[in-house]
């Protein structure tokens, strides 16, 4: 068995100039142009002069998508931006960081935010998206944003985030869509008259451009009869007529192209590739398994010395390679002559070759720090232990990164019953659940967690998982917190100096000190947590323990040595870009009091509303932490004159109670303040946005529909209505727009 948690790879993920840093680079520079491609210049006339701010180019594989954006990029006056997509892409913590870095190009405050794009959940629509649209917004230059392959990044939640983005392009900008598919957001574009459309029947080629491509790949004698016919039997198809130029330069005859666009893929493909050298073709085939490709990865991959040389030759031939960078250190196939490759690979050497292939590919990228694309090439080759192992290791620094749909995706490939046969990955899929505040899988898989019988395990694996278990226990409270304390003390007692869980356990330790009543030990507790968290790079425990020292500072009325441990937390959740994960709501309720208290009033308030956003995901998996949140956003609240919001807030409490009733000292506090609030005469103030009423608001950037939006988040139309009612009374507003207005100026949404 492995080690559940091993150290993190956060250096390969996040740092330095290793191949993850340079994969990204790359995706963002603008492509070379080929000045031999026929132009398609009147195309993007059109659209520069239309004026809108979304021009969607939407077409099938082949129809020169790609090529016609690197004609536009070449030649365009304005500043230029770039971003190529692929499915890793397919999350906002992914897509928005990848915008905004390409956006730096014309724009010094879009650097500035890359790191702010992380969050996940409702932060990523209702922080990241509208922070980035921010930037476009007020962008010093008139630009055009190219975003390439967006069909592989379909996801609802990245659509969603997209629309955002749209809707503030300044006039004279544009952002240019292409993918094979239109784009979910086109349809309420197209409504409001604000999209140019180039379609796949703008891209058809007619028998002058044909000509074009024939004169240009070295075919000029094929005949204007026979020329006719091709143009004919391809339908105009950009793809198919450069094949059969190929062809036809080979002493082919391309006049014999019949059938759909897949059909004579197919054939011109093979027509091409059955003309070059057996050893050509094999490096094709086996190449193909690459998304992107470098001559060292096709050296490592293909157990070859002679890559550059090979991959030259190729781009020479123009055999649909395609430059991802000026400097040609970077390629990809054409996608789909890449599909047609990785066919002729199964075909002629086997899905074990494949695999292989693809085994290979995740150890290279796992050597170089690129250990999520080392998942992807391990799923691909179904090696599902391999990469159950590996996802084990790297599954919550992607978290931390704001990846965790990612982490989801790969769950779902990995299966049921891969995850609970690998004790690991059932930790990390309970801690990614009570962590996210996701109640219903939570309790799946604490309860799959408590199926696991660790008895035929060898000594320290066994000793290791019941740490890991007793851990999830206790954080989720589960059976009270006594039994927290036993918990607790265990992994205490088994997590090693060296673990990268025991500034966990220490958290854990100083927690159940404080249920117990025990402030001293608490104290000692939480402060070893941090030192241990700081040398170990865990963020998430030196967010929680620094705003508990701040309160058993505050308890004895050391508020001096309260904003300090206060500045630590909000300090290390700025340094990391958590904003918005569960795990910051405490540190940003305890940092607003002291702000308060020191008579910064409107730093209070900001910070009191990203605590409260932050609450959203506080439920019952994290009893502790939820019931000390609301009871600091209410003290804060109270502070600042509004006794109704904390009312409200604990209300939230006994719903949290009702879950989890023993949980020791935490409660009789609660009653404590309640008691206090209801002795004095009720002078009235706010009705907070409920945590429901949270998750709905940043929907209303959208031009979703009500139905849509419970689509979203699994809810009904009706119950969708009546928060949306809720929402404008609490805010005081009639409308979306209003109300998303209202929402900023408080700050509900945005920065």
């Amino acid at each position: 068995m492995m080690r559940i948690v091993p150290d993190m790879l956060r250096e390969a993920l996040v740092g330095g100039r290793d191949l993850q840093s340079v994969l990204l680079d790359s995706k963002t520079q603008v492509p070379p142009w080929r000045t031999d491609a026929v132009s398609r210049r009147r195309q993007i006339d059109r659209a520069r002069a239309s004026d809108a701010r979304v021009v969607s180019l939407a077409a099938p594989a082949g129809y020169g998508k790609s090529t016609l954006l690197a004609e536009w990029a070449a030649t365009e006056s304005r500043a230029v931006a770039w971003v190529s997509l692929e499915r890793t892409d397919d999350e906002p913590a992914a897509l928005l960081p990848l915008i905004a870095s390409a956006c730096a190009s014309f724009s010094p405050v879009a650097d500035e935010v890359v790191d702010e794009m992380r969050g996940v959940g409702a932060t990523a629509l209702g922080r990241s998206a509208p922070l980035l649209a921010a930037v476009l917004a007020s962008a010093p230059r008139e630009f055009v944003l190219f975003i390439d392959d967006l069909h592989l990044v379909a996801s609802a939640a990245c659509q969603d985030a997209l629309e955002i983005l749209l809707a503030r392009v300044p006039g004279g900008s544009q952002i240019v869509l292409a993918g094979r598919h239109e784009p979910a957001v086109l349809a309420r574009l197209r409504a409001q008259r604000e999209v140019w459309e180039i379609s796949a029947a703008d891209l058809t080629l007619d028998a002058a451009d044909a000509r074009a491509v024939f004169d240009g790949a070295g075919a000029a004698g094929v005949d204007e009869r026979a020329l006719a016919r091709i143009v004919d039997r391809c339908e105009g198809w950009p793809a198919g007529l450069y094949l059969c130029a190929l062809v036809a330069r080979a002493g082919g005859d391309a006049t014999m192209v019949t059938g759909d666009e897949r059909y004579v893929a197919d054939y011109l493909y093979r027509e091409c590739i059955e003309r070059l050298p057996e050893s050509t073709q094999r490096f094709l085939r086996r190449s193909a398994v690459l998304d992107q490709m470098s001559p060292e990865a096709c050296n490592a991959v293909l157990q070859i010395g002679d890559a550059r040389r090979r991959l030259r030759d190729i781009e020479a031939a123009n055999l649909f390679l395609v430059p991802m960078d000026r400097t040609r250190s970077w390629f990809r196939f054409h996608a789909l002559f890449r599909e047609y490759l990785l066919v002729g690979l199964e075909e002629s050497e086997g899905s074990e070759a494949a695999a292989a292939l693809h085994v290979r590919a995740a150890q290279w990228h796992e050597a170089q720090g690129a250990p999520a694309t080392a998942v992807e090439h391990l799923l691909h080759a179904e090696e599902y232990e391999r990469a159950s192992a590996l996802v084990a290791e790297i599954a919550l620094d992607m978290y931390e990164l704001g990846q965790i749909t990612t982490v989801r995706r790969w769950f779902e490939e990995l299966g049921p019953g891969i995850l609970r046969a690998n004790p690991a990955l059932v930790v990390l899929r309970t801690w990614a659940s009570v962590l996210l505040g996701e109640v219903a899988e939570g309790e799946k898989w604490a309860a799959a967690l408590d199926q696991i019988d660790p008895g035929g395990f060898p000594d320290d694996d066994r000793v290791q998982f019941e740490s890991a278990r007793s851990m999830v226990n206790a954080a989720m409270c589960r059976h009270g917190h006594e039994q927290l304390s036993i918990d607790a003390a265990y992994a205490i007692e088994h997590e090693p100096l060296t673990s990268p869980w025991r500034a966990q356990a220490l958290h854990l330790s100083g927690s159940a000190a404080l249920l117990r009543g025990d402030t001293d030990a608490a104290g000692e507790a939480f402060a070893e947590a941090i030192e241990v968290a700081t040398i170990a790079s865990k963020p998430d425990t030196v967010i929680l323990s620094e705003p508990e020292l701040a309160l058993i500072a505050i308890e004895s009325g050391r508020w001096a040595a309260a904003a300090t441990h206060a500045r630590r937390g909000i300090d290390a959740i700025d340094a990391n870009h958590l904003e918005g994960y569960p795990t910051t709501a405490l540190a940003l309720a305890v940092a607003a009091r002291v702000a308060v208290h020191d008579g910064e009033r409107e730093r209070g308030e900001r910070l009191l509303a990203r605590g409260m956003r932050a609450r959203v995901g506080c439920t019952h998996l994290l009893p502790f932490v939820s019931l000390r949140v609301r009871l600091q956003l209410a003290k804060a609240h109270v502070a600042l004159g509004d006794r109704s919001a904390a009312f409200h807030l604990l209300g939230e409490c006994d719903h949290v109670l009702r879950k989890r009733p023993h949980v020791g000292v935490i409660a009789l506090q609660i009653e404590e303040f309640r008691a206090g609030l209801s002795a004095e005469p009720h002078t009235g103030g706010t009705v907070p946005l409920t945590p429901a009423e949270l998750r709905l608001l940043p929907y209303l950037q959208t031009h979703l529909t009500i139905a849509e939006i419970g689509q979203r988040l699994y809810v009904s139309r009706n119950t969708v209505s009546s928060q949306l009612s809720s929402i404008y009374r609490k805010l005081a507003v009639t409308t979306r727009g209003a109300a998303v207005e209202r929402a900023v100026a408080v700050g509900l949404l945005g920065g």
